[in-house]
């Protein structure tokens, strides 16, 4: 079975973060304007540090890529830190409580606990958006949008999100500093990082993606871990800060009988050459996965994030490891608020998580071969029940 995988590299505050994908098909032509604009999109939202006001992140490639196009080898994309002083940077001994600190120090059985925090900053994202936004031009090849927004940040929540099309969710969280399509809420949301800022606090919040255009299919009910819905959640709780995640109502459906929960079904021959193959729903309860698998409905999954653990003027108690007395934590550079941020990482990598399903099912060695397996099996899909059909 044909795969796509990556892995990332890099400290905060090292010479470079790097990405290693394998597994896409070659005759991908990647588009740089886009994977820089979305790295853009990560630095930018209401209530960012100084941090970014000292990176601009761009991408360049060191392997995998000729002309601009993918050649089937491992690609290897490189994204610069300007901020690259790790040896000069001082060690911190008194572990901040909600990061991985403490316990990183003592997993490696040390007092300093700067190693553990140069790689398990949310810098690391950048990579993951990058990777996520190559994986978005394979599935921009296949009409396959993803879009990601706010939907609460603190005590401010968006009205209900209606099933608007992704270009116009697009278009109105572009239009909000905090990437959140409702004016109103984004309005109240910018007023309490205002007021956590003056404070001293941070904020959390709720980010939610959605992906139309999936064919019915894509994942597997085979085996636990072939499931779509598992894969999902692990991508997006691998997110540094992130603690929650739920597909669909998610809990909500712990508090609804089930005529008030599925969906469904329903045919409709005018759709019948779209990919979700005529299959409708009235609703999306599901969040468009069922049995691990995508049903043809759009795949919606959202994620909580907890307010930023570094706080400037409220340090929490900690212990300084070296004396092991009471202290106040360490104080790295931070953000108020990340939530914006974190609405663009959950969006490329849920993308990428969707890419890697595609080319499970559809993958070959070129693009072309993708696209024509892509075909044929809507095509046979289209049949079913027919005669002759399969």
């Amino acid at each position: 079975m044909a795969t796509l995988t990556y892995r990332t590299a890099g400290e905060s505050h090292g010479p470079a973060l790097l990405s290693l994908i394998e597994g896409l098909p070659a005759g991908l032509a990647l588009d740089v304007d886009f994977i820089n604009a979305e790295l853009c999109r990560r630095q930018g939202g209401y209530g960012r540090g100084g941090r970014q006001r000292l990176e601009t992140d761009h991408v360049s490639f060191l392997s995998g890529v000729r002309r601009g196009k993918t050649i089937g080898s491992p690609l290897v994309a490189q994204i610069a830190n300007k901020d690259s002083r790790l040896d000069e940077t001082p060690a911190l001994v008194k572990p901040r409580p909600g990061h991985a600190d403490l316990a990183g120090a003592v997993k490696w059985l040390t007092t300093d606990c700067r190693e553990t925090l140069e790689r398990a900053s949310a810098r690391e994202t950048a990579n993951r958006v990058a990777v996520g936004a190559i994986a978005r031009c394979l599935l921009n090849q296949f009409q396959i949008s993803v879009v990601g927004f706010v939907v609460r940040i603190g005590s401010s929540e968006a009205a209900m999100i209606p099933d608007e099309p992704a270009d116009r969710l697009r278009s109105l969280s572009a239009a909000s500093e905090v990437y959140c399509p409702d004016p109103a809420a984004s309005a109240r949301m910018i007023e309490l990082i205002k007021a956590a800022k003056v404070q001293g606090d941070t904020l959390g919040g709720i980010v939610e993606t959605r992906v139309e255009g999936c064919p019915i299919g894509l994942g597997s009910c085979a085996h636990w871990d072939w499931k779509l819905d598992s894969r999902l959640a692990a991508e997006v709780m691998g997110i540094q800060a992130i603690k929650g995640v739920e597909i669909g109502l998610g809990f909500r459906m712990a508090q609804l009988p089930g005529s008030l929960v599925h969906d469904p079904i329903a045919y409709d021959p005018g759709r019948r050459h779209t990919p979700s193959l005529g299959f409708v729903r009235a609703t999306n309860n599901a969040g468009g996965l069922e049995g691990g698998m995508t049903n043809g409905q759009p795949v919606v999954i959202r994620a909580a994030m907890k307010p930023i653990s570094t706080l400037l003027k409220k340090p929490m108690p900690s212990v300084d490891l070296t004396s092991k007395r009471a202290d106040k934590a360490d104080y790295e550079r931070s953000d108020v608020c990340a939530v914006p941020a974190a609405s663009v990482v959950v969006e490329n990598v849920v993308a990428f998580e969707i890419a890697r399903a595609m080319v499970e099912k559809f993958g070959g060695d070129s693009l072309d071969e993708m696209r024509t397996n892509y075909r044929n099996y809507l095509a046979a899909a289209q049949k079913l029940g027919e005669a002759g059909g399969p």
